[in-house]
């Protein structure tokens, strides 16, 4: 088995890894460059509008690197772990379609993950604190748990963890390196200093919620795709659980409350009004897609949930990208009279 095709073995070393990331699955190139907003918009939330001093800007490189290897070690560690059900509803991906071995794929991953620790822990060992815990819970929630845990759509209930870690390594990175105005102080023994106060706490408390709300809208009508293949293999999803069309209406449930919680994170934040006129624009576009879920016989919902899962992934990296832009429109703004 070879990691990449004949044309690709051909390139230069430094190329090769790039080549294969766009071998491996079809990221669409607004995606890959999507991902890198998303990672530097949530210091930038809890850093606020001052002036961006260098270590700022490093605090953002570092959330960047740090993030990025480390949803790459996520992706691949879910390919390794999935092959049951990817061998029946995507035969394409690198290990059932014989591109990789898992034991070749697995070293990829672990190459990945030494990047989120060595990032992480430059940025400070709460944020290594962050990752370390989510990269645990990935890997036995992939491998252990999610196909033996009888619990009704344990998978899905779950599977949102691993985004959680964006909302919160943006924050720790602020209160552990670049602490605002804070009322609570922690300086506990190897970890080091964290400062914040309750309405900031809270806030990151919101933005969580919402990640968790957002992606699982998203992640919903996936499983609705693959519930042959998760039902071979036990994994417990809302669609496997709780049968098709119930997953879909609890999916727009969820969208519909992630759209509550967007619209409550610009009244609590210092997001602007153009944020929640193009967060609202963007919400109903989503729903457009959404509703079919509500009003399709059963034999259309496996192709059209592959649909609206991808529509739904959109509107979840999309707003984090409104959250970037925002911020960005209202520094330059603020300190530069751009606009």
């Amino acid at each position: 088995m070879v990691l990449m095709n004949p044309q690709s073995s051909s390139l230069p070393w430094f190329r090769k890894p790039f080549a294969f990331i766009t071998q491996w699955r079809p990221f669409p190139a607004y995606e890959l460059l999507s991902y890198v907003f998303m990672f530097a918009s949530v210091p930038m939330l809890a850093y606020g509008q001052q002036s961006y001093s260098i270590a700022m800007i490093w605090v953002i490189v570092l959330s960047i690197i740090t993030l990025y290897s480390g949803f790459f070690a996520a992706l691949i560690w879910n390919d390794i772990t999935d092959i049951d059900i990817d061998s029946v509803v995507h035969p394409s991906r690198p290990i059932p379609g014989g591109r990789i071995t898992s034991s070749r794929f697995f070293a990829v991953a672990l190459l990945f993950s030494a990047f989120t620790f060595i990032f992480g822990v430059m940025t400070s060992i709460w944020c290594l604190g962050v990752v370390g815990f989510t990269a645990l819970f990935v890997a036995f929630h992939n491998k252990f748990l999610k196909k033996r845990v009888r619990i009704p759509a344990y998978s899905e209930v779950f599977t949102p963890v691993q985004w959680l870690a964006v909302a919160i390594f943006g924050y720790v990175a602020i209160w552990t390196v670049i602490p605002q105005h804070f009322t609570i102080s922690l300086d506990i023994p190897l970890l080091g200093p964290l400062s914040t106060n309750v309405y900031e706490l809270q806030n990151m408390v919101l933005l969580v919620i919402f990640t968790y709300f957002a992606d699982n809208a998203h992640d919903i009508p996936e499983g609705i795709h693959d519930v042959v293949g998760d039902r071979k293999a036990g994994v417990r999803t809302y669609a496997s659980s709780f049968g098709i069309q119930r997953a879909g209406i609890i999916a727009v449930a969820m969208y519909g409350l992630a759209g509550f919680l967007g619209i409550l994170l610009f009244f609590r934040t210092i997001l602007s009004p153009l944020f929640l006129v193009l967060f609202i624009v963007l919400w109903l576009w989503g729903l457009r897609w959404y509703q079919k879920l509500l009003h399709l016989p059963e034999k259309d919902f496996e192709m059209v949930g592959k649909v609206v899962g991808r529509k739904g992934y959109d509107f979840f990296l999309m707003v984090y990208n409104l959250i970037f832009f925002d911020l960005c429109i209202q520094i330059l703004n603020t300190h530069y009279g751009f606009f």
